[in-house]
């Protein structure tokens, strides 16, 4: 277990200019299929993100005009429209998949209705070394004096922060947890398969039907319903409009054309988009274009967490496809074209920014949309096809940070896909993680999702899972549990800034055993918990109210026929969850507090509190017979597991089926993101030998170099959780290279895959990266510039990484063998 700097003499397996762990550096060709999509991703790859004030000038200026004429959802369907008529489009010279969400490619836009940028935001994102976004002087100048007087004390932000009580406040400023929506709205959507049998006409068609069903003399809620479906209706129109101005773009290039080949596309884009999203898609490109629109759309409207997804694209694009193959109307090369520039088009947009503090400390220019490939059907059959062979291919041609990606694999997946999977993974781009459908159509029907609904569900955005296109499954923000031990032992108070971060259950010097330890621990974690849950429903109601999502609640199922929105219990199935974190840092400090102190006594609460509190400074030796001689989570070792089975059992007790206002529940979710590297920022030093202020262990995996005993052994550990009762699990292992070179090692991979699975695990995935190449890298960041790493639920490109996320990668442990 090693928390300083690491050195090593060993070469880098990765060699310098390779744009994987197996390729050769002196290749002439650029990434991708042909010269079309090698021109579109070096465009992409090498287009500086920027921010656009568009968007916030449009939409100030419409409330300007007509705050109060309308309601609110009926406001926002408006708004949306608006943008919708006004924005600049964009259709690139090698496109085929045609929109962006700003004004051009790698151009974002700000949402001042939720978060209002400041003017010292911009100067720290334009100026930051990592994930810069630019923007001039001159805008920034026009959103001080136009967006931001407007939006004073209007901002959802400032609407939350305004009425949280007290407690919640001390808490959420000591870092025991976090709040989604004060960034950004909730989200986490991905799709089914109806907006390839739909079209926004069929969906008007169906609004107006329920409209004339409202029943204004024994419902209550008609008016209100009635509010919603005009402004679901008037959301169709924005989305045709949008399109209809894509064609008539189209049609406009084709009068300056001068390349036959390239007056045809146009033509043929104009032909796309006056087709979807008004009416169904009828083949490949139109099915694309379709999800598309919708996705702009979403992420237009309002910029929830996390960007739409569009589910199991290969299932939904697998019928059109085999259609077009069998007629002659369409080659396998030229479907992965069309997908290629969809998975480029999905590259062009970066995350918005964040606001305040967390401008200058987070930073990743994913938005986290997953491509689910494999898995199974909604009849339960082998969901694998020509599709996503295709697609495996493009994750491995193009090598680019998004859109993010998974394979599926149940115990109905052919051997076949899980090796040409395990393929692309040894390459160490980071894709794709690995899921178990087996498992989470289990956790979705616990959660009370139909059989036939559980199968067609699966990953949004990180680990979590829903059922698409029926489903809102909010993220209300992460908690930090060893943090909450922290409380504990200090009764309390947070001993990084003194102040109050909880409540009083006792000094730990006087507690006589474990159990009374651990019983403090529990009523410190339930009470954080109905903090969170708390202000989390107040905030439900808050967007609810004022930041409804018409557009959305149009593609997700039961919305329309109950009149109701996205965010106000309108889809059938209404899900919230919290994301825990550091289950392996908490672990191995209960392990050391109830080994050393209270069992073999090795040494006294006083004497660990000390060291603690000192940062272990002068006391080396306490430390390292801590990491030498304690039972720690991760290495098949009944002890350390069964502490951490009886912590995974208690969150869930304090968490799981807890009521939201929308008719559903809370869930737990073992998530992390980034976020446990935040958390160790705000915790000191812990019981387990963790200096104050580094990262504390993601997700579900093991602590830092604490699982000493192989993958193998991680994966036992980790299948002793029931881990059906989650929403999401996520293990992270780190592989050198050389361990996958030859094809029976490849096979090992699988085998590793498969066992974890029957073991009941729920996600894996992958760094294939040694310490070697890291170092190399964090040395000369212009031989690496392709190196891409699997920080948590998504890929991020290593030299885009701060310090203290390149160094969390490097700590992970480093596997030579299985």
């Amino acid at each position: 277990m090693t928390f300083t700097k690491i050195k090593t003499t060993k070469t880098p397996e990765r060699l310098a200019g390779a744009e994987g762990n197996f390729y050769n550096p002196d290749k002439k060709t650029e990434p991708g299929m042909n010269e079309r999509i090698r021109r579109l991703r070096k465009q992409s790859v090498e287009t500086q993100e920027s921010l656009s004030i568009e968007r916030a000038l449009i939409t100030t200026k419409f409330y300007k005009e007509n705050e109060g004429k309308y309601s609110a959802p009926v406001m926002r369907a408006l708004n949306f429209l608006e943008i919708c008529k006004q924005k600049t489009i964009y259709i690139g010279a090698d496109e085929l998949i045609v929109a962006e969400r700003g004004p051009s490619p790698k151009s974002v836009p700000t949402f001042p209705e939720l978060t209002c940028h400041s003017v010292d935001d911009f100067h720290v994102l334009n100026t930051r070394d990592q994930q810069r976004y630019t923007i001039s002087q001159e805008d920034i100048d026009t959103y001080e004096h136009e967006v931001i007087p407007y939006w004073k004390g209007r901002t959802m932000r400032e609407r939350i922060f305004s009425h949280v009580p007290k407690e919640w406040q001390a808490a959420y400023e000591a870092g025991v947890f976090t709040e989604f929506m004060e960034q950004r709205a909730p989200g986490h959507t991905a799709l089914d398969g109806k907006i390839y049998r739909k079209g926004m006409l069929d969906f008007k068609k169906e609004i107006n039907e329920h409209i004339q069903r409202l029943d204004f003399m024994n419902d209550p809620e008609a008016t209100d319903k009635l509010e919603e479906l005009k402004a679901m209706d008037i959301s169709c129109d924005a989305a045709i409009v949008f399109a209809e101005r894509h064609a008539a773009l189209a049609e406009e290039m084709v009068e300056k054309e001068t390349n036959p080949k390239r007056i045809e596309e146009l033509k043929k884009i104009a032909e796309v988009c006056r087709r979807v999203p008004a009416h169904a898609p009828r083949n490949v490109w139109e099915a694309i274009q379709m999800y598309w629109f919708v996705h702009l759309g979403t992420v237009t409207e309002l910029n929830g967490w996390d960007a739409m997804n569009p589910g199991h694209f290969d299932q939904h694009l697998q019928p059109f496809y085999e259609k077009e193959v069998a007629e002659g109307t369409l080659t396998r090369d030229e479907a992965k074209e069309l997908i290629s520039c969809f998975w480029i088009k999905v590259n062009n947009h970066p995350a918005p920014p964040k606001v305040g503090i967390t401008a200058r400390e987070s930073g990743t220019f994913n938005d986290f949309t997953n491509i689910n490939i494999g898995g199974v059907k909604a009849d339960g059959s082998n969901g694998v096809s020509e599709v996503s062979y295709i697609m495996l291919e493009i994750i491995e041609d193009l090598h680019i940070l998004q859109p993010g990606n998974s394979v599926h694999i149940s115990a109905k997946t052919p051997d076949h896909f899980l090796n040409a999977a395990c393929k692309v993974i040894r390459q160490g781009h980071g894709y794709p993680s690995v899921f178990n459908p087996d498992i989470y159509i289990q956790e979705l029907m616990r959660q009370g999702k139909s059989l036939q609904d559980a199968r067609e569900g699966g990953c949004s955005g990180c680990i979590e899972v829903g059922a698409f296109g029926k489903e809102a499954y909010l993220l209300t923000g992460y908690l930090n549990v060893p943090k909450v031990l922290e409380i504990t032992l200090n009764n309390g108070i947070d001993p990084l800034t003194g102040k109050v971060a909880g409540i009083q259950t006792g000094d730990p010097r006087e507690f006589k055993n474990y159990e009374e330890l651990y019983d403090a621990f529990l009523k410190q974690l339930n009470f954080v918990v109905d903090q969170k849950v708390r202000v989390s429903n107040y905030i439900d109601q808050m967007f609810a109210k004022y930041a409804p999502a018409p557009f959305l609640s149009v593609v997700i199922e039961d919305c329309i026929s109950k009149g109701k929105d996205y965010y106000n219990g309108g889809p059938r199935y209404n899900t919230s969850y919290i994301q825990c974190t550091g289950l392996g840092t908490i672990t191995d400090s209960l392990s050391v507090l109830k080994k050393h102190v209270f069992e073999d006594k090795t040494f006294s609460m006083e004497i660990l509190l000390n060291a603690i509190s000192k940062n272990y400074d002068g006391e080396e030796a306490l430390r390292q017979r801590i990491i030498n001689r304690t039972p720690f989570f991760g290495n098949d070792d009944e002890i350390a597991d069964s502490i951490a089975l009886r912590v995974y059992d208690d969150l869930l007790a304090a968490i799981d089926g807890k009521p939201n206002v929308k008719g559903g529940q809370y869930h737990l979710n073992m998530l992390s993101t980034t976020c446990h590297v935040y958390f160790g920022k705000v915790l000191g030093a812990t019981p387990n030998g963790r200096f104050s202020g580094k990262s504390i262990s993601d997700g579900t995996s093991p602590s830092h170099g604490c699982d000493t005993h192989g993958p193998t052994n991680v994966i036992r550990s980790l299948g002793k959780l029931d881990q059906v009762k989650s929403g999401g699990t996520l293990l992270n292992l780190r592989f050198v290279p050389s361990l996958l070179k030859r094809e029976k090692d490849v096979e090992k991979l699988g085998h590793l895959i498969r066992s974890y699975f029957t073991l009941g695990g729920h996600h894996i995935q992958f760094n294939i990266v040694d310490t070697a190449t890291l170092l190399a890298a964090q040395a000369c960041p212009e031989d690496y510039k392709d190196l891409m790493v699997r920080m948590a639920g998504y890929s991020d490109y290593f030299n885009d990484m701060n310090a203290d996320l390149q160094q969390e990668i490097i700590d992970r442990t480093e596997n030579e063998g299985f």
